[in-house]
Formats: C-alpha cells, sequence, structure tokens
C-alpha cells in the first residue's frame, strides 16, 4: 500500500488519541482547514462516511466586522517521525487459480519526520463569537446551504506542520510465471509484469494534519458556535424543523429512498404532489435522528441494502441516454489519474455550483447543464463521494481496470467478499473464489489484488486465503460501488 499524505494525517490522530479529532485527506486542501474555516459536509451513502470540505470562507468573514476576536493558543511542537519497508513473495494458488504456477512480490517503503503545533481556542473564549451579527451581503454558499438545509462547521482546532517537510514513498510489484486455463482448452499463458515507483511529496509549512469542528447555528441574522454536539440541531433551524428537507427534484431522482419506494413516473402533477407531501410526513413523523442505519438493518441484511442503494443507482444511470453514458465515461477516464481535478469537480456539486472547468470535468458539466432533470447531478456525484474514499493507487488501478476491460470480473470478486463478509464486525479469514479469479490472469491478476490490497485485506500471495479487517468495509463498499458505476458506463 502507498504512503500517502493522508496516511500520516491518520498516524498523528492515532497518536494524540484526541477525542473527535479527524484527519485531513487531500494535501492541495491542506491550508484550507485553518482555525475559523467554514465545513460542508458532503452527500452521504448509508455504506462509507461523509466527509467535510472547505467552503472557502472564514468564520470571520461572515460575520459583522470591526469585533473583538478571541486569541488562540498554540502548542509546543511536537514531532512525528515514521519509516519502514516490507517485501512479500510469493505463488499464487497452483490449483485454486487455475491449473498453472504464479510468483509475485510486493514491496513497500516509506519515510517521514514532521512536526506539527496545535493551534485552539477555548470554549470559554469562544464566547467572545456567540451570536454576533452576519454580513449584510450574504455570500452564494450559504444561500445554496439554506435552500438545501445542508449544516455548516468551524473549525475550533488545528494541528499544523511547523517547518517544510518531504515524505518519501516507493512501491514496486513483480509478477512472473504461467498459467494453464481450462476454459480455453488448456491454453498456457506465461509472461512477466513489473511496476516500480518511487514519490518524493513535499509537504508545506502550514498545511494541517488534523482538526477539531463544532457546527454553526444561524437564526435571525445571527450566528452562533454549538459548543456541545446535538444531533437534533440544524444550521439553519427555520428550515422545517425537526425533520429533514426533501427537495423535489432529488425526490423524483430517489436520492433519498429506496429503490423498491421509486416511482418513475406519475399520472398526475397532483399524484406527484401527493407523494411528496406522504413521504415528508413519514420522515417527520419519524422525528430528528430516527431515519437510521440501524432501522434498515434491524429489517434485512446489510449487504442488500448495500446491492439495493447500487443497483437503484446504476438502474438510473442505465436509463440515461447511450450518448451521455459514453461522454461521462470518456471523461472519467483521465480524471481517475488526477485526484484533484476530480475532487474539484466533487465540491463544484456539492456546493451546487455549475462554474467553469477545464479538460474532461468540464465536459461532464456541459452535460449537467443540457438537462437538469435527468438525475446526472446526482449520480455523478454519488460516483465521486465512492471515488474519494479509494486512494491514489487505486484511483490508477480503476484507470488500468477500465483500459483493460477488467471491471466486470473485478465487480463479481468484490462482491463475493462482501457478502461473505461484510455482516462480520472482527477480522476472519475467508477465501477467494477460483472461479472468480480464474479469469483475472497475469497483469489484471496482479492490478486485481493491488486493488483489494490497498482496501486493508490482508492478503496472502501464496494462495487464495485472506484475512477479511473491519477497517476494509468501508474502502470496499465503496471499490463495489464504483466498479458497479464503471462497468455499467462501459456497457453503454
Amino acid at each position: 500500500m502507498r504512503y500517502s499524505f493522508n496516511q500520516i494525517c491518520k498516524d498523528v490522530v492515532k497518536e494524540l488519541e484526541g477525542k473527535d479529532l479527524r484527519p485531513v485527506k487531500y494535501l492541495s486542501e491542506a491550508k484550507n482547514f485553518r482555525q475559523f474555516e467554514i465545513l460542508q459536509k458532503t452527500t452521504k451513502s448509508w455504506h462509507w462516511k461523509s466527509e467535510y470540505i472547505p467552503v472557502g470562507y472564514s468564520l470571520l468573514e461572515i460575520l459583522e466586522p470591526n469585533f473583538p476576536v478571541p486569541e488562540p493558543e498554540v502548542s509546543a511542537p511536537m514531532p512525528f517521525r515514521l519509516s519502514g519497508s516490507k517485501k512479500l513473495k510469493g505463488g499464487l494458488g497452483v490449483n485454486a487459480i487455475a491449473e498453472g504456477s504464479v510468483s509475485a512480490g510486493i514491496g513497500d517503503s516509506y519515510e517521514y519526520d514532521i512536526e506539527v503545533q496545535c493551534t485552539s481556542i477555548r470554549a470559554s473564549k469562544l464566547e467572545i463569537l456567540q451570536n454576533r451579527k452576519l454580513v449584510e451581503k450574504e455570500p452564494t454558499f450559504m444561500k445554496d446551504c439554506r435552500i438545501r438545509n445542508k449544516d455548516l462547521y468551524v473549525v475550533t482546532e488545528a494541528y499544523e506542520v511547523t517547518r517544510d517537510t518531504v515524505l518519501e514513498d516507493s512501491s514496486s510489484v513483480d509478477l512472473s510465471g504461467q498459467v494453464l486455463t481450462p476454459q480455453f482448452g488448456k491454453v498456457q499463458v506465461q509472461g512477466e509484469w513489473q511496476r516500480e515507483k518511487k514519490r518524493l511529496v513535499p509537504i508545506l509549512k502550514g498545511a494541517v494534519v488534523a482538526f477539531k469542528k463544532k457546527q454553526l447555528v444561524i437564526e435571525n441574522d445571527t450566528c452562533a458556535i454549538l459548543l456541545c454536539d446535538d444531533a437534533k440541531k440544524k444550521t439553519f433551524p427555520g428550515m422545517f424543523p425537526g425533520s429533514k428537507v426533501f427537495l423535489l427534484p432529488q425526490l423524483f431522482q430517489g436520492s433519498h429512498l429506496h429503490s423498491q419506494c421509486c416511482v418513475p413516473s406519475f399520472q398526475s402533477a397532483e399524484a406527484a404532489c401527493c407523494l411528496v407531501l406522504s413521504s415528508f410526513m413519514v420522515v417527520a413523523s419519524l422525528g430528528p435522528g430516527r431515519l437510521s442505519m440501524e432501522m434498515l438493518v434491524a429489517t434485512g441484511n446489510e449487504f442488500q441494502h448495500l446491492q439495493n442503494e447500487i443497483s437503484e443507482k446504476t438502474w438510473k444511470l442505465a436509463r440515461l441516454s447511450k450518448d451521455v453514458q459514453e461522454v461521462v465515461f470518456c471523461s472519467l477516464l483521465p480524471m481517475l489519474r488526477d485526484r484533484e481535478i476530480l475532487y474539484d469537480l466533487m465540491i463544484m456539486l456539492e456546493m451546487g455550483e455549475l462554474g467553469h472547468m477545464d479538460g474532461p470535468g468540464g465536459v461532464i458539466l456541459d452535460e449537467l447543464r443540457k438537462d437538469p432533470w435527468t438525475g446526472l447531478h446526482d449520480l455523478i456525484l454519488y460516483l465521486l463521494n465512492a471515488l474519494m474514499v479509494l486512494s491514489d493507487t487505486q484511483l490508477n488501478l480503476l484507470a488500468l481496470s477500465m483500459e483493460k476491460r477488467l471491471l466486470l470480473q473485478q465487480r463479481e470478486l468484490v462482491k463475493s467478499i462482501l457478502q461473505q463478509n461484510f455482516k462480520y464486525p472482527w477480522n476472519i479469514p475467508f477465501t477467494l473464489q477460483p472461479e472468480l479469479l480464474a479469469p483475472l490472469q497475469g497483469e489484471g491478476l496482479a492490478i486485481t489484488y493491488e486493488l483489494l490490497k490497498e482496501c486493508g485485506l490482508k492478503m496472502e500471495l501464496d494462495n487464495p486465503r485472506s484475512t477479511w479487517d473491519l477497517e476494509a468495509k468501508m474502502p470496499m463498499a465503496a471499490l463495489y460501488g464504483s466498479l458497479s458505476f464503471l462497468q455499467q458506463l462501459l456497457e453503454a
């Protein structure tokens, strides 16, 4: 597994053991999580966590000017150093994969030396900022969040890098041997596949590696900071208090409904309005915080809910014209090799903006502008949120898999692993199904193994046995969703 800036941030959070401390995911956004920066949550799936994304404004920029600002407390510098390497060699299942022999070797090494300091403000000092008037001209992002009833948060504690440093990371994969393929009449395939990469990632002074946040409450043209977490409290409490807002386009597109509840067409406007009102009444009657994953799981298998969610989305994707699907597929392929472009597009869609982007991201935005009622906006956003759960290495491997037409076999393999293990909250051994491994020969097998390994599965290179790890659950679910979407686009 390649070492990343996000992994450093996770290391720091683990060492600090701070309650409610969150690691920063992207180096490109690291300076946008400083104290007082305003954050917004991304669109949520039942099966992978929302992220907190900066909106580009500080709390101090939306409050009335010329007011006192509490003085932050700065901790002493804290050093964090780590280096390590790992090499695995072995044969890949003589009889389990196919009648042949494959040997493989995977190596990783990494090293970093950083120093961070904490900038924070005590809760008592935050009182200075409570119930302050907002600026007269409301920023666009606040209007959009108010309409969509999106909650906003402010960074109250940030851990910043105190001096420039470099992350050194290298990885290699070697695969060689021969495979006999019974399904093709005992044809022998022999070859060798190698990959070696080395990275030097500069991390500049001022980059934030971890942060804490508190929710904002905006009411009557004033802004307050919610000092204690309250799941029932909303940033804009005047918007349908005690319930979740369902916008008409979102309801028709099924963004918040189970696939069996989707109604693709209506006989009349009155019927559509009745469905909107009845859905709103159901959610309102549940009360805040009651519509939860636990309620869904109580009625069936948790994996089945993941399957239903992804099936609903891919069904809607399949209903779009083949031309639209082909445009999205061809645009995503180069974007997978540049996380920042994917992230920028996700931010733009989360913020409800269809601004200007160059390259393939701009092509997708052009499609979204043509007809906003097709549901493409929510589908693209769902896919982007799934892709953002994956590592840079996985995004590159997905691009390779798209080019080599491996998505279908990979999807079925990932599905089989999730079906076996999704319900287990502990580590448990399992066996990869030989019939699903057999079509993935040579380079395809190496690509697939690395995709799974990057999710956190404990892969054994000398046989098809592996170990399920609870931490692999979310990235595996996101990988399954990504493969399902990309395969549908490929089939169009």
